[in-house]
């Protein structure tokens, strides 16, 4: 139960934040921070703190306008420090993370009269290594076996580049001007620069490393250790969950999360489980590796078990390669024969259905999962060696120097050995009977022109990932989004995201007047079946919009918006500013000036604008969504799932495609009421949601808006 004196505390420090900011109290905040307080003082612990109940987690959809940030900051922090534990913030997008950590945190630490700490959390790739920096700076190739062996064509083709980007970034961080991270630098670094001057947590060395109490990453590490709040992101949550938890953040167990944007959660958990192997890429480091050998055997036989090892690896490699040659042949014949072939611009795959791969592969493959992990054992126990080499206190006959110089690329290796052995061992499982298959496919490209097929596996759902490794591992939890229902319930959201029905579930009222709005179906809608009529119907209405209305028009195809973008006459195109032609910000600020000047705009934009585009008050009157957004599940995962439930004896379309476009077309409507006074129209170019059964539960899933059908007014009821 909530004791008297945290209530005292949140209500207080609410009033003071409504107070100090001059804000309005909303109803639907205040039922949130209740709902998120309730959820959290109920969980029940042992004598050690350890959570002991299994209701600590609570859902609500919170639309624009309810206050979100605020309720959940409010609630949560103080109940979270009560119970000993750590609030950690987790986004889906940079924008929100932004806002949270340099505008709603300072307000409530200045306003509030809550006393806290709080810092971002980012991954170790996102922070220089020093040791490679000072490497670089050193001139790095002759002494570094990671550059010699791996890196001259880069240093190459970037040599002077790159050099001269090393001794800025070296002057900025020893002067204290730059604190290390990538995101902070001033211009963009390129990808391949950055992979050499940073490590992942198999190589870094931590505490053995001679620049530790230099290290960028653990200077910010050690903030993290007293922050109340931790600011992070989901993919960050899913990596640390994925490498055991508490690597980087806190032990879930000590952790009350909020997953704000989490409706973003189940993709990016499945995208985070995903195994993929290239079979040029692989054998082209084995080749690096063989052909490197001697320089190993220089630089580390000196070592009895490293020479024995070093000794076992030619022999190993023998093994892999020939295989890996059995698989490609196999692979680009299943590519090259079309059966279930897509082909897109420079690519083809072939999915297998229902994931089952032919009894030859799979056999190939449980053949490389048997000699990628005695290679993965081989490269495991050389880290191991080099990792006590730079132990003062242990004595394995190998010079620190020497461990700390080839510890980076033997570490990259058994990385590389690890993804490897993963993706064979997903082809070579069988699916249990009754669960969801895994999704397998393959892919031919071209590599500097020679074909390149890469082997891809991945679950069609994260449920069970996250049910045991997050909701079942963590403290508490919040989830909340302004989009979590679909068709008015959670049970997709619980479907896909293992959320449990015993957890708590709510929508919060809006604070939004939405009869200020009207939702037009007229009558130049037309069916998209039918795409010669559709796309003239959707030029006919672009034309005849009024000059001063500022648009935002969103087509589901790239090739619809351009064949639409060049029907339209020369004077009407000049108004629009489409998607693509000029970067995202760049089209949005044109598009403000157009309408601050008096003169009207229309923007054309595909999906992502339906989601993460915010244009308040005058800039956005009028929505116009051409067609249903439906999305045909074409990609591998969302195919074989939809495979998997017709096998079920369930209806894909109806299970899947019909919610998702329910949330969908919830997203692509909440542009235009941003701000409790915006008023305007939404105007949808598809007849289907007056001609289809399924028409009237996506728009009964609408929020009360005026509807306008056929040009005949509806008004909510109450």
């Amino acid at each position: 139960m909530l004791d008297e004196s945290l209530k005292s505390e949140i209500q207080v420090a609410y009033r003071r934040v409504l107070d100090s900011l001059e804000l309005t109290p909303r109803y639907g905040q205040r039922l949130m921070i209740a709902e998120i307080s309730r959820t959290l003082a109920n969980i029940e612990t042992d004598e050690s703190g350890k959570r002991t109940s299994n209701e600590h987690v609570c859902v609500l959809e919170a639309g624009t306008g309810t206050g979100k940030t605020l309720a959940y900051l409010l609630s949560a922090l103080p109940i979270a420090k009560a119970r000993g534990k750590r609030l950690v913030l987790a986004t889906a997008t940079v924008a929100l993370q932004e806002q949270v950590l340099y505008q709603d945190l300072p307000a409530l630490k200045a306003h509030s009269g809550l006393a806290f700490d709080y810092a971002l959390a980012k991954g170790r790739g996102r922070y220089i290594c020093v040791a490679k920096l000072d490497q670089a700076m050193d001139g790095g190739g002759e002494d570094n076996p990671t550059l010699s062996l791996f890196e001259q064509a880069l240093d190459a083709e970037h040599g002077d580049d790159f050099k001269a980007l090393v001794r800025e970034l070296g002057d900025a961080y020893g002067n204290g001007r730059w604190e290390g991270d990538r995101d902070s630098w001033g211009d963009a670094i390129d990808d391949a620069d950055w992979r050499r001057l940073t490590v992942d947590h198999r190589q870094c060395t931590n505490r053995r490393c001679g620049h530790f109490g230099a290290c960028a990453f653990f200077r910010a590490r050690r903030h993290l250790d007293s922050a109340d709040i931790i600011v992070a992101n989901h993919d960050l949550v899913l990596a640390d969950l994925a490498l055991g938890g508490g690597l980087v953040l806190p032990d879930p167990a000590d952790c009350v999360y909020v997953f704000d944007e989490g409706h973003h959660l189940p993709d990016k958990a499945i995208s985070h489980f995903t195994h993929r192997f290239s079979v040029g890429g692989g054998l082209r480091w084995l080749r690096n590796l063989r052909s490197s050998l001697s320089e190993l055997n220089k630089g580390l036989g000196g070592q009895a078990t490293l020479a024995r090892l070093l000794g076992a690896l030619p022999v190993i490699i023998e093994g892999v390669e020939p295989r890996l040659g059995e698989v490609f042949a196999m692979g680009h014949q299943l590519a090259q024969r079309g059966e279930g072939l897509e082909e897109g611009e420079d690519s083809l795959y072939h999915r297998f259905a229902m994931g089952v791969v032919p009894d030859a592969l799979r056999e190939q493959a449980r053949e490389l999962v048997t000699v990628f992990a005695e290679l993965c054992r081989n490269l495991e126990s050389m880290t191991d060696i080099l990792r006590e080499s730079l132990d003062p206190e242990k004595s394995t006959g190998l010079p620190k120097e020497q461990a700390e110089a080839w510890l980076p690329l033997l570490a990259l290796l058994h990385g590389r050995a690890l993804e490897a052995h993963a993706l064979w061992q997903a082809f070579a499982e069988q699916d249990p009977q009754d669960e969801p298959p895994r999704a397998r496919w393959l892919t031919l490209e071209r590599f500097q022109g020679e074909p390149e097929l890469s082997f891809s596996a991945s679950p069609v759902s994260a449920a069970h990932t996250l049910a045991k490794s997050l909701w079942g591992r963590c403290f508490g939890a919040v989830v909340t989004s302004a989009t979590l229902t679909a068709l008015g319930r959670f049970e997709r959201l619980q479907e896909r995201a293992g959320l449990a029905n015993r957890y708590r579930y709510q929508i919060l009222p809006s604070p939004f007047d939405y009869s200020r709005a009207i939702l037009s179906v007229p009558p130049e809608a037309c069916d998209p079946s039918n795409r010669e009529a559709h796309e003239k119907a959707i030029v006919d209405f672009v034309e005849a919009l009024d000059e001063q209305q500022a648009v935002l028009v969103l087509f589901s195809s790239r090739a619809q918006l351009r064949g639409v973008e060049r029907a339209l006459g020369k004077e009407r195109r000049q108004r629009v500013l489409a998607q693509d032609r000029l970067p995202k910000r760049e089209l949005v600020e044109r598009h403000r000036a157009q309408v601050d000047a008096g003169k009207g705009s229309i923007l054309f934009g595909l999906a992502s604008f339906a989601e993460g585009i915010d244009l308040p008050g005058k800039y956005l009157t009028h929505v116009v969504i051409t067609r249903l957004p439906f999305s045909v599940p074409d990609d591998p995962v969302g195919a074989t799932l939809a495979e998997w439930i017709e096998s079920q004896g369930g209806n894909p379309f109806m299970r899947i495609s019909v919610p998702d476009a329910s949330i969908k077309l919830v997203q692509a409507c909440g542009r235009l009421i941003r701000k409790e006074a915006d008023e305007g129209r939404i105007t949808l170019l598809d007849r289907r949601v007056l001609t289809r059964r399924y028409g009237r539960a996506l728009l009964d899933a609408l929020p009360p808006f005026v509807r306008e059908i056929d040009g005949v007014v509806h008004r909510p009821t109450a």
